[in-house]
């Protein structure tokens, strides 16, 4: 478990990772039936980058 004791070590989290997870998945439950799958990501990456 290296990721429990880097968590000690260094107070290292995924919770920004997780955050972005959150984020993206509301942001493709609202874009729900978006057929151009390149348009998506453009306003993805518009919005969360």
């Amino acid at each position: 478990a290296p990721t429990i004791i880097n968590y000690f070590r260094r107070r290292a989290t995924n919770a920004s990772a997780e955050a972005f997870n959150s984020k993206v998945k509301i942001f493709r439950s609202q874009m729900r039936g978006v057929r151009d799958r390149d348009f998506f990501i453009f306003r993805l990456v518009k919005l969360y980058a």
